[in-house]
């Protein structure tokens, strides 16, 4: 309703006695109720410090991810990243909030699909950050150079015949999958991640509620000290990589 108003929630709460229900309002609650989500609805959703538009080609950034963005902001404390990789950018949500929290730094985010990068670039042009933030079609870490001092990612994690149910079913399977476990991504990812992870970088990489053992081994098998964070509902939620190897 504040969305068909063309309020904020708040100035809609507070005026409604002097309210009337919009033309529009019918239509797009008939879309809700056929399953579309509100994001979609909207075109937006807010993450962290910033709002972004949001379509049905990309993940709707929730909340859950936010807890990458605190482990990050935890590590680096009184210090600031000065290059970010997004392996996975989708939206642009996680790389643009890192250029929020630290507005010196520089950023690149890869993507498989060209229409998610489509809309995580028309996010950082919306937030004034495109000259911060580059993006490039791509398969994982390959042919990226590195190091960098922040990695976030957020694969895939879904177990492939997981029946799901809700919004998350109007959202690109390509970025809920992960084969027969839901590894298949972490196996591509981990082996890259020694030679990105700058001296006293670290990787904050999301995963499934009941992945952190399974993860976590193969970021050790490849060289990796590895630390867990959980978000608020007390969920295991985000793995911290950080590369021993630098002394």
């Amino acid at each position: 309703m504040a969305h068909a108003l063309g309020l904020s929630r708040n100035d809609m709460l507070l005026r409604q006695r002097d309210l009337a229900v919009p033309e529009s309002f019918a239509p797009l609650l008939a879309r809700r109720l056929t399953g579309d989500p509100i994001a979609h609805i909207t075109g937006a959703r807010d993450f962290w410090t910033i709002t972004l538009s949001v379509t049905p080609d990309t993940l709707i950034p929730r909340p859950d991810s936010e807890t990458l963005i605190e482990a990050a902001v935890d590590h680096f404390a009184t210090r600031a990243p000065a290059t970010i990789l997004d392996l996975g950018v989708g939206s642009g949500a996680l790389l643009l909030a890192a250029l929020a929290e630290w507005p010196d730094a520089q950023g690149l985010g890869i993507d498989a699909s060209a229409a998610a990068l489509a809309v995580a670039q028309g996010n950082a042009a919306r937030l004034g950050m495109a000259d911060r933030a580059r993006f490039s079609l791509g398969d994982w870490a390959l042919g990226v150079d590195g190091p960098f001092d922040l990695l976030l990612i957020n694969p895939p994690y879904i177990v492939a015949d997981l029946p799901l149910s809700g919004d998350v079913l109007r959202e690109p399977a390509s970025a809920l999958f992960a084969g027969a476990d839901g590894l298949d991504d972490y196996r591509r990812i981990a082996p890259d991640l020694p030679r990105l992870i700058a001296s006293g970088g670290m990787a904050a990489i999301e995963i499934g509620h009941d992945q952190a053992a399974s993860v976590a081994a193969l970021l050790r098998e490849n060289g990796l000290a590895v630390a867990l964070r959980r978000d608020l509902a007390g969920h295991d939620r985000c793995l911290i990589a950080t590369n021993p190897a630098w002394k």
